[in-house]
């Protein structure tokens, strides 16, 4: 066979396989696009309804734009109608649900992270045997605790109250922060932690001054995940909490479904995109982290 020849055939094979990588990139993003638009058409439908009046809605074309941008529903939505009682609207529930998920979101972050330190670092006998207990309470569903967590918080006293969210969230957020934080501190040599012990340092100074500068990305993991679960939570407010200190989950639910005598869908769905807002910006300025900071600690070394 020829020189010629040989560079021929091996031309037509790499056109070929240019040809097959192109045409995988492409169905790729053909599918991916699918996807996107799958998930993102929902909060189209939903944001475009909320700027309706109800006029346009009774036309049946929910995919048209608004002719003017109607912002009553909105203010409908976060501040009520004004006529006292019976009046439903998010305002105080929203800002119950931050007084929520910052305390727990933040209480549960700092014991998952020490629990995990203290796991990977001040090993001890029987260690294993408390990670996979903290592990089995990862696959515990909510309907199991919620007979002892109720007896629980009424023998404590706060029962129907924002404390009393925080305590459930924080306890049930513990073993998932625990994970994240154990797998990341694995991944961390352990000749750091001896040589600051040799150097005098003790367990909450290796902890603050060491491990928690170089724990950023499993940090904003660790509040992703419990800010998210948290703020979307509906069984343990629920359950947890009634009226005043309800978070704006259940608000949300008792606004749709009081009775009234029209239906507001504009206003409905203006309650929505209150209710789902939070998540939706932490997602779009933090979440491109939260892949990199579960990864940060998968390559030991």
């Amino acid at each position: 066979m020829s020189v010629s020849t040989t560079h021929l055939s091996y031309k037509k094979l790499e056109d070929r396989s240019r040809i097959k990588n192109l045409f995988l990139r492409y169905f790729l993003y053909t599918v991916l696009a699918l996807f996107a638009f799958y998930f993102i058409f929902p909060l189209y439908v939903m944001l475009v309804t909320s700027f309706k009046t109800m006029a346009e809605i009774r036309q049946g074309n929910l995919l048209t734009l608004p002719g003017q941008l109607n912002f009553e529903s909105w203010k409908v939505a976060w501040g009520g109608r004004g006529y006292g009682a019976g009046d439903t609207y998010l305002r105080p529930y929203f800002w119950n649900s931050i007084k929520m998920v910052v305390p727990a979101t933040v209480f549960s972050t700092f014991i998952g992270a020490m629990t995990g330190y203290v796991l990977t670092k001040w090993r001890f006998k029987g260690d294993s045997w408390i990670f996979l207990f903290l592990l089995f309470g990862c696959f515990i569903p909510y309907q199991a605790i919620l007979l002892p967590m109720a007896r629980t918080l009424g023998v404590l006293g706060i029962s129907n109250s924002i404390l009393g969210l925080v305590v459930v969230h924080s306890i049930y957020g513990i073993p998932f922060t625990t994970l994240f934080f154990r797998n990341y501190y694995v991944s961390i040599p352990n000749e750091l932690i001896k040589a600051a012990r040799i150097d005098g340092a003790g367990f909450f100074k290796i902890f603050f001054i060491i491990l928690i500068p170089i724990s950023a990305p499993i940090i904003v993991v660790a509040v992703i995940w419990q800010f998210t679960q948290i703020w979307n939570d509906f069984l343990f407010g629920a359950t947890f909490s009634f009226g005043t200190s309800a978070p704006i989950q259940v608000a949300l639910n008792n606004m749709v479904l009081s009775s009234t005598s029209v239906k507001e869908y504009n206003v409905d769905m203006a309650s929505a995109f209150v209710a789902c807002l939070p998540t939706l910006i932490v997602y779009v300025l933090a979440g491109k982290y939260f892949i990199r900071g579960l990864t940060s600690g998968a390559v030991k070394g």
